[in-house]
């Protein structure tokens, strides 16, 4: 038995360093500036939408890096409180008036979630059927979050992908806090794992039905959203930036990758921390199915768990392909160690990292079970969406 669980895990990383994608060198991302198309002569209208609930901490910064864009063209804000009980419109309001820029920012207040929605959903449409009567709608919507900044040329830059490649979806992934130690730890590895459950190489190949995307920085053709069905298409994921994407792939290309330019704000200063991030929605990324859970608990265990356990208490041919397998994860892990500028030796506790994930994920099974699933700020997100 060992022997045939030593020689699974070895396969499995020899598939995945050699055909999935290459996801594991972190290579798609916006770092090569695109040009204007000869053919554009105008830059498209775009009006960002910010679904904000209790990000009174954060959103300032937020708003005031959105009002510090360099791009050319018409551009504005539109942020959307969602039932806040911390203030956070009127810290939007303020940034925008610092900014010199209250021309350009609306504050608005969600109406009261209907059944079948998520909250940053509802609070989504309500922005985006605003920015539809406007007296010229935008051509693009960004789709961002309440904690991301952005550097100066980030609009540019996606617009220029956008209009050159013409895609119905441009996302970054933006780089998320990684200071504190359960950061450094529990991060990158966050990272790899989304970047191997959706490689982005398939992700951009018009080909590949592989759709995904990172909901805290999405630029979106509105009328392509539109053609979709909006917002109200996926009103009940959980997952939503994802979901987003299955729906306009369909449509036109998408693209997605790792930038520099957009940053989450936002600590996770804590493993607990990390741990609620996961427990809100990993069940959800099982289609809250008990025999896709447990399928992913074996094969975690087998993937990640088992190599080290061969590796220190097996020998013979099982310890030397448990210790090829830990061999091979260390390394797949190195790229987006060095994209987050963390020790290279975190590569070396993958497995322990992955059996933390594991039990978040467990646990957030349990907590859909229970009728408590994807609790967040104080709101539960029990029934979703069938897909």
């Amino acid at each position: 038995m060992a022997l045939i669980i030593a020689s699974l895990s070895c396969v499995v990383w020899v598939y995945l360093l050699a055909a999935r994608g290459a996801f594991w060198r972190a290579a798609q991302r916006d770092e090569a500036r695109a040009a204007m198309p000869a053919e554009v002569s105008s830059w498209p209208r775009v009006v960002a939408v910010v679904p904000a609930r209790d990000e009174a901490e954060n959103i300032g910064e937020s708003i005031a890096s959105l009002l510090q864009q360099d791009y050319r063209g018409d551009f504005a804000v539109i942020v959307v409180d969602d039932h806040s009980s911390d203030g956070t419109a009127a810290v939007a309001g303020r940034a925008a008036i610092a900014a010199g820029a209250s021309g350009r920012v609306t504050v608005l207040s969600a109406p009261p979630l209907p059944e079948g929605w998520t909250g940053k959903l509802w609070a989504q449409h309500h922005g985006i059927d605003h920015a539809q009567t406007l007296p010229e709608p935008p051509d693009y919507l960004l789709l961002t979050d309440a904690d991301i900044r952005h550097a100066a040329d980030t609009l540019t830059e996606l617009v220029l992908r956008a209009v050159r490649d013409r895609t119905v979806l441009t996302s970054l992934m933006a780089s998320l806090h990684c200071e504190k130690f359960a950061e450094r730890a529990m991060i990158p590895a966050f990272i790899f794992f989304f970047q191997m459950l959706y490689p982005f190489a398939w992700v951009n190949r018009a080909n590949r039905p592989t759709a995904a995307a990172a909901g805290g920085c999405m630029l979106v053709h509105r009328q392509s959203l539109q053609a979709a069905g909006g917002i109200e298409a996926i009103r009940g994921e959980l997952i939503d930036d994802c979901a987003l994407a299955r729906l306009l792939k369909s449509h036109g290309p998408i693209w997605l990758g790792l930038t520099r330019r957009v940053r989450s704000v936002r600590a996770c200063a804590t493993v607990g921390e990390v741990r609620g991030m996961i427990v809100r929605s990993a069940y959800a990324q099982l289609h809250f199915s008990p025999g896709w859970l447990a399928f992913t608990t074996a094969a975690m265990l087998v993937v990640y768990v088992a190599p080290p356990l061969m590796t220190l208490f097996a020998s013979g041919m099982p310890q030397f392909l448990g210790t090829m397998a830990w061999v091979f994860m260390t390394l797949a892990l190195q790229p987006t160690l060095r994209f987050y500028r963390v020790s290279p030796l975190w590569g070396v506790a993958l497995p322990a990292i992955a059996a933390s994930y594991l039990v978040f994920t467990l646990e957030s099974a349990y907590w859909h079970m229970r009728g408590r699933g994807g609790e967040w700020k104080g709101r539960v997100h029990c029934r979703v969406s069938g897909r």
